[in-house]
């Protein structure tokens, strides 16, 4: 395939963060904002954020930002080792597609009424992709532009990953310095930032921040969204010219 990005962009950059966290809001976002990249927060939807401050959500996706789907109750496969927090009535284990698919279907439409949007990315609550009867990732595929790090239409390594928890910036920064190199989309999956869970410190979001802002014209740091429309579009036409 053919493919080439905007501008002078050689890969994208797609940062993300999960769960609706306090410390997203109150760190990440106006880091982020004071340096005019766009990121992706991915909401559960039971977050007491999402009604203790909705405004400052809805101001997010105002800002630029995309408010992505992350299911309502974050269900979870509990049967995997390190799952006793899954709650039984939240697990993948003993819920059925159909149960799965209307969660994620009553999640969109909240979010909708946050941002007005209806265009859409998802990501899988802890990657576990299989209800007690079937996989429940792949009925949901035609609904979104983009599943997050998991879009069978893309070639293999088109799409890197990489899980930020207590790592420097220099551990993320090596890292889209490396993957830059193959021209894909680059992704960096963050859940708090300088506090709550599975934290990254300010200071390291921080220095991957200043080095994305300072090569802002060969690496395009933006939503998921708006990077995966870019690319669905381009390859449809890459596979229509071929």
């Amino acid at each position: 395939m053919s493919f080439t990005w905007p501008k002078t962009f050689r890969a994208a950059v797609s940062l993300s963060y999960d769960d609706a966290l306090p410390s997203q809001l109150d760190n990440a976002i106006p880091a982020l904002n004071a340096l005019q990249l766009n990121a992706s927060f991915y909401l559960t939807l039971n977050s007491t954020t999402i009604f203790e401050r909705l405004n400052e959500w809805r101001s997010a996706a105002m800002a630029g930002h995309e408010l992505g789907n992350h299911t309502i109750f974050h269900p979870c496969s509990k049967s995997l080792p390190d799952r006793d927090w899954v709650k039984p009535h939240h697990n993948t284990d003993t819920k059925t597609v159909e149960q799965m698919l209307e969660e994620v279907h009553i999640a969109n439409a909240f979010l909708h009424a946050i941002d007005g949007r209806r265009e859409r990315t998802f990501t899988v609550p802890c990657n576990d992709q299989i209800a007690k009867d079937g996989n429940y990732v792949n009925p949901l595929r035609e609904r979104f532009v983009a599943i997050k790090g998991n879009n069978n239409w893309l070639e293999n390594g088109f799409e890197t990953n990489f899980m930020a928890e207590n790592v420097s910036g220099q551990d993320m920064i090596d890292f889209v310095e490396t993957n830059a190199a193959k021209g894909g989309v680059i992704n960096i999956l963050f859940h708090g930032i300088g506090g709550d869970h599975l934290s990254v410190s300010n200071e390291a979001h921080q220095s991957l921040l200043d080095y994305l802002h300072l090569n802002k014209d060969s690496l395009w740091t933006d939503s998921y969204i708006n990077i995966m429309e870019y690319v669905k579009h381009h390859h449809a036409s890459c596979l229509t010219e071929s």
